[in-house]
């Protein structure tokens, strides 16, 4: 597979074109950034954690049969993932409440939701992103009835999973957020899924394993990701 032209740059990752149409190359960037990048800061080893964490999250997703565009793991910033058109939706699903959840609804963080909960997002940076429901959705022309139930099936799937894979290595998965896109063959998972767009906590000491760390400035975000990811090697192995 040869690296081509540089397509995107994002806040977290650069894409690059291959000799394969269909197949994208990816960078992920020392780079963390928060309230729609208004904080940002370049730190060292944040790519390489991404990346790997990333790539075993999705190697354990196909293993549940998720569809989603990740092809394999190239360096220790570098992956390749399947082409998709991404629709401009975030997709939030929420098993305790915490972080914006709680604000809106004065719901005090780490109180369980009765069943998970479910959120749309228009990705809209000179909007901030606002919630959105599925009329919304049908209104802005965002997705089709059709895609916006795949979008839900593959969001409750991939909590389904996540919540068992977290829970093997002792880590209680509070919400997530996930980004889909649409190919020939359909609706697929895509971006990536990371300390970055997971909020995790230890499930014994309650302790944050993602990146609320730097938003609230807890500590060093580092060697979080690093406990985040060595716990999942050790499951892959």
């Amino acid at each position: 597979m040869e690296k081509l032209e540089l397509l995107y740059e994002g806040k977290a990752k650069k894409l690059y074109r291959t000799d394969n149409p269909d197949i994208l190359w990816v960078e992920y960037l020392n780079q963390a950034t928060a309230l729609n990048g208004v904080k940002k800061d370049a730190i060292q080893g944040k790519g390489q954690l991404n990346n790997q964490i990333t790539s075993r999250i999705f190697d354990e997703l196909n293993k549940n049969n998720i569809p989603n565009h990740f092809q394999e793991i190239l360096s220790e910033t570098e992956q390749l993932i399947k082409k998709v058109d991404i629709i401009p939706l975030e997709v939030v699903v929420r098993n305790v409440a915490a972080g914006s959840f709680s604000k809106r609804l004065a719901i005090p963080e780490g109180t369980p939701l009765n069943f998970p909960i479910l959120e749309f997002y228009f990705k809209e940076d000179a909007l901030d992103d606002p919630m959105i429901n599925d009329d919304h959705v049908l209104v802005l022309d965002i997705a089709t009835q059709e895609e916006i139930d795949q979008i839900k099936t593959i969001a409750f799937a991939v909590n389904k999973a996540l919540l068992n894979l977290f829970k093997n290595i002792g880590i209680q998965l509070i919400d997530f957020k996930i980004e889909v896109g649409r190919t020939e063959d359909g609706i697929l998972l895509a971006d990536e899924i990371s300390p970055d767009t997971c909020r995790l906590w230890d499930i014994d000491s309650g302790e944050h394993l993602d990146k609320d760390i730097y938003r609230r400035d807890l500590g060093d975000l580092v060697p979080v990701y690093q406990e985040v990811l060595d716990r999942l090697e050790k499951i892959s192995q």
